[in-house]
């Protein structure tokens, strides 16, 4: 699509004055009782979904008397933290919490421009951008209320409504029709790499419990006491959001910290809770939690080995308790375990290692297609929204 053939082709030469928002539209001015909201038509910042994904039924209601209200055709923006592009455009009357913006168009101005095209106008990335560089706060920003009326959007047309109106249309018909086929493709593709996934995935779990399972006389048994030097747990309590170094946990690298303590590599069974039994391996500099078993494998074995084995087994199976689960270090020590030749564990792992990259790329390949498509999308969004200015005029 050509940009400028395209627009040049939809304004036919007429002109296009930008405005600042504040000058179409207002902030909600009236206000709803709470107890006439239910989870459908109460709006907050969490049920808005993040990266213009509309919104989803409220899981609490506010426990305020009055709440500013919206009406359908008003846009609502989350105003905590702009950069999750949090925006939806009402369908229903309801009440948003002071967290949510309800943009309204005046009611002088509804005869010039539409619901719709202004949605797709406040829905641009050039919008969250200049909402970002106008925030307040570091840690939560949250958006200038006053710069935000000060943003220019444009108007095509605005001494002839009606041709306005026409203009806007065609550019909201085009865009909703691109919106749909983006949508589809999406699910389609979703629906085929993860039919794709669920059957690489019960064919590497075929094959890595076939090569797993050894009869009696064919390899060494030991206890897994026999094979590690130490297994103990870890110590960490300490974790945060920030820090320079990974804290593992049950279920992987769960905060950061730091205080670096261990360097090697090392398989980690989560020992308590309802991830008890669950395998990772840890590596480079990092911390562990207390709520999670080391074991550090004495020189001679293949770690790689182990873990596969591991994760076949299901240690789940071996926790004890129900109201607080438990695998302690006593009962792996003593667990008995095949031990094939150095040759023959090196064999296995590089034979599963390639059956796991094969998995993981396309387990990594669908987020990474809906992304490509989703840029697409916004690109094209972008070129039916980039209307021309003044030489002399710049974007706020």
């Amino acid at each position: 699509m050509n940009e400028l053939n395209f627009m040049d082709k939809l304004l036919d030469g007429v002109e296009v004055e930008w405005k600042a928002l504040g000058e179409v539209a207002v902030y909600s001015p009236t206000r709803v009782d709470a107890d006439s909201l239910d989870e459908s038509t109460f709006i907050g910042v969490d049920n808005l979904v993040a990266n213009k994904g509309g919104r989803v039924n409220a899981n609490h209601l506010p426990n305020t008397d009055r709440l500013t209200a919206y009406e359908p055709g008003d846009i609502l923006i989350g105003n905590i933290r702009p950069y999750l592009k949090k925006i939806w455009r009402a369908t229903n009357s309801g009440g948003c919490s002071g967290d949510v913006l309800a943009v309204r168009i005046r009611n002088e101005n509804k005869g010039f421009i539409s619901s719709e095209f202004l949605y797709y106008l406040l829905s641009a990335e050039s919008f969250f951008s200049y909402n970002m560089q106008h925030a307040k706060g570091a840690k939560m920003p949250r958006g200038d209320k006053s710069a935000i009326l000060n943003y220019q959007i444009p108007i095509p047309c605005p001494d002839n409504p009606e041709k306005s109106l026409e203009i806007q249309a065609e550019i909201v018909r085009i865009l909703d029709a691109f919106t749909a086929m983006t949508t589809e493709l999406t699910t389609e593709l979703t629906t085929e790499l993860t039919t794709e996934l669920s059957l690489r995935k019960k064919q590497y779990n075929y094959y890595r419990d076939q090569l797993l399972s050894f009869e009696e006389g064919e390899v060494e048994w030991k206890t897994l006491g026999e094979i590690c030097d130490r297994i103990s747990s870890g110590k960490n309590k300490d974790k945060s959001e920030l820090g320079k170094f990974p804290v593992y946990g049950s279920t992987g690298i769960i905060g950061r910290t730091d205080n670096k303590v261990y360097e090697i590599k090392q398989i980690l069974v989560a020992r308590v809770g309802a991830n008890a039994g669950r395998v990772n391996i840890a590596s480079g500099e990092y911390d562990v939690s207390d709520n999670t078993l080391m074991l550090e494998l004495k020189d001679e074995y293949n770690l790689n080995f182990l873990y596969y084995y591991f994760v076949s087994l299901n240690l789940n199976r071996f926790v004890k308790g129900a109201g607080q689960p438990l695998l302690t270090a006593g009962q792996l020590k003593a667990m008995v375990i095949s031990v094939p030749t150095p040759e023959e564990q090196s064999r296995i792992v590089s034979i599963l290692d390639n059956f796991a990259a094969i998995t993981n790329s396309i387990s990594e390949g669908l987020p990474r297609e809906i992304e490509l498509r989703q840029k697409q999308y916004e690109y094209y969004r972008d070129l039916l929204l980039s209307f021309p200015r003044p030489d002399n005029e710049v974007a706020a």
